[in-house]
């Protein structure tokens, strides 16, 4: 007789739970909502960065045909301003006065029957500006400079005395650009009043925020609001935060007294809905002959708009990164009269890990020192900073295993040794340190007569795979098979979820999953790239990746892979594509547009390789770590050290483009 094993039901890479309605067309965005008499939305932005609205004219556009509203600073009521978050403030509510803060920003909403009416009406209106001056650069002497601003500066021991004793010392400075999250379906609203009862759709990472700020913006209860974002798409990180164009469309709804969606155009999208802030960052570096630091220092600085507060910590990691006994980690932030910025893939991680690990690079090349051999002296055992244990960590495990997977003790270190024909050929590695959060969370489980069970939580889903997970999860806690469990999420009337970012939602859900289906039954990782320079054309491809990553336990081995590779490929883009170009004297984005704005195409990506190492995390009870951005940080460091390696030539902007290489 044969003996059939049970295959478990969490770990192995079992296909996506809500794959066949994607795939089918059939799975419900937020632009696909309709009511019934529904009129649609448009909005009208400012066309200089900084001063005030002298005059605006709308009696065309409120006589064009269809128009059912217009709403400008002049007509529009008082609106109040969301609560707080641990992480930022939400932005200042729209239309409340005559002031431009940056350009694109929201200056007015015209209402109409059909989509291309409203556009038409918008096109309408005429405004006059008292323009200033915008502060645009970083290092304007005119902007406001924050210091400290989260208390997350770090300070041990005596930098100062460390680099003189240093033997061998590194002094670099390093910047990089605006980017912009860019998923690629564009955010849309549907908003429908009923009394002081409001319904919503939209495109968003947290659907409890945008019912808390609604409510907070209209005076009314949170009870009578109820959110809905079951299918989201892409976000990385731009439905955070609750943007200007949500408010807008429920005030036009209420205007209107009609049910109203609107969809934000591409540009809209560059200005409208946040974006990773250029940055930079001073590394100063110390160490012994033998590769033990002696001192590290690293200042950061990123741009913040002028009414906003943004938690973007940049060199906080760099405290922790690595054991060394003097340590100084700042961060400050100028104000600008920018688009509020948002958290994007890996926030501030990713802009400070480029600089800290380049550095580390640079180091090891002039201590004549193998780049993983540096880290490995300076491995941290316990963190740094607090002088207590990790609650997990196989970064070691990331170095040794990505290493001999990849290949890499056929490297020869001299910068410019290795050709592949007409190809200088570099091999890079970066260290990472990524932090991971788990916030509170609730979660129901509930068993019908039938046998099966439906698990449901406000949490959204935007790409990464947390239905998959937690049906998979739902299903072994419950002792029922996966065709058994149904998991609700991305709604209000379910109990409270976090947003989807900063890697915590998956260990939040889960536990709040596990407690739930009790209660019914009684982020280390190292990167490794090869590249590949044409010398001639200034050309650079990446030809492979290797990514060794620390998950603690994974709950899914195929989305878990997938959220990694999805990291790698941004972090392609982050080191030798994109760029948000804004003009220096107007602040008027000059690329915004897929067409202008590049980022990665299946062309541009290698043969990329996974592996996880180390054990279930002990900080909470199902063992797992975020890996959601881990991916992507390390990625630009990676390249950037692999082209020095090709050429001899040391990149510290990034992106590395032709004109920086020839």
């Amino acid at each position: 007789m044969t003996t059939i094993e049970a295959v478990p039901l969490v770990g192995p890479g079992i296909d996506r739970v809500d794959g066949p309605q994607k795939v089918t067309g059939s799975a419900p965005y937020p632009a696909d909502f309709s009511f019934a008499d529904m009129a649609y939305a448009v909005l009208v932005r400012a066309t200089v960065a900084a001063g005030r609205i002298r005059r605006i004219e709308v009696t065309a556009a409120e006589a064009a045909p269809g128009v059912l509203a217009v709403i400008t600073h002049r007509n529009a009521p008082h609106l109040g301003r969301g609560p707080d978050t641990p992480h930022w403030r939400q932005p200042p509510p729209p239309l409340q006065d005559g002031r431009i803060l940056h350009y694109g920003q929201y200056i007015g909403i015209v209402v109409a029957e059909t989509a291309e009416q409203a556009a038409a009406a918008a096109r309408l209106i005429e405004t006059d500006y008292e323009p200033a001056e915008p502060l645009l650069d970083l290092d304007d002497p005119r902007a406001e400079v924050l210091t400290n601003p989260w208390g997350l500066d770090a300070h041990r021991g005596d930098v100062a005395a460390g680099l003189a004793s240093a033997d061998v010392t590194i002094d670099a400075t390093c910047t990089t650009p605006d980017l912009t999250n860019n998923p690629l379906g564009l955010f849309a609203t549907v908003a429908a009043w009923d009394g002081d009862s409001l319904t919503v759709h939209d495109s968003t990472q947290s659907p409890y925020s945008v019912r808390a700020t609604l409510a907070a913006a209209f005076g009314v209860p949170e009870s009578g609001i109820r959110v809905l974002a079951p299918f989201v798409g892409g976000g990385f990180g731009a439905g955070l935060r609750v943007w200007p164009h949500v408010v807008l469309t429920v005030l036009a709804a209420r205007t209107a007294g009609r049910p109203v969606k609107l969809v934000l155009t591409r540009p809209q999208m560059f200005t409208g809905i946040g974006h990773r802030t250029r940055t930079a960052q001073r590394i100063r570096l110390g160490a012994d002959p033998s590769g033990h630091l002696t001192a590290l220092s690293h200042e950061a600085r990123n741009s913040i708009a002028v009414e906003d507060e943004n938690r973007e910590p940049v060199a906080a990691d760099s405290a922790t990164a690595y054991a060394c006994p003097n340590v100084d980690a700042r961060d400050t932030q100028a104000r600008l009269n920018i688009p509020v910025p948002t958290s994007m893939r890996g926030p501030g991680q990713a802009q400070g890990n480029f600089a800290l690990e380049s550095a580390l690079d640079e180091l090891a090349h002039a201590i004549g020192m193998d780049p993983v051999e540096l880290r490995l002296r300076n491995y941290a055992e316990d963190n740094p900073q607090l002088g207590l244990p990790w609650s997990s960590k196989a970064l070691r495990a990331c170095y040794e295993k990505g290493a001999e997977r990849f290949g890499w003790r056929a490297r020869d270190p001299r910068p410019g040794s290795m050709r592949d024909g007409d190809w200088l050929v570099g091999y890079g590695m970066a260290g990472v340190s990524f932090f991971w959060q788990q916030p509170p969370c609730q979660a129901r489980a509930s068993i019908r007569r039938d046998g099966t069970a439906f698990v449901r939580s406000a949490a959204t889903d935007i790409g990464t795979g947390t239905c998959t997970v937690m049906t998979q999860l739902s299903a072994e806690l419950l002792g029922l098979r996966l065709d058994q469990v149904r998991f609700g999420l991305g709604d209000t009337d379910m109990p409270m979820a976090p947003f989807q970012g900063g890697s915590g939602l998956t260990a939040a859900l889960g536990n709040a999953v596990l407690a739930a289906s009790r209660q019914v039954i009684q982020a280390f990782a190292a990167q490794f790239v090869e590249v590949r320079v044409d010398p001639d054309l200034g050309l650079v491809r990446v030809a492979r990746v290797v990514s060794a990553i620390d998950g603690g336990r994974i709950l899914n081995e195929k989305t878990a892979t997938s959220q990694i590779i999805g990291g790698v490929v941004g972090g392609i883009g982050m080191a030798l594509l994109e760029e948000t170009i804004t003009a220096p004297a107007t602040g008027r984005i000059a690329n915004a547009s897929l067409g202008e704005y590049h980022v990665p195409v299946n062309a541009d990506i290698p043969e990329l390789e996974v592996i996880f190492v180390g054990e279930p995390d002990r900080f909470n009870p199902i063992g797992v770590k975020g890996v959601g951005e881990v991916g992507l940080v390390g990625m630009a460091a990676a390249i950037a050290n692999a082209v020095f390696h090709a050429t001899g030539r040391r990149i510290r902007s990034l992106p590395i483009t032709i004109d920086r290489l020839l």
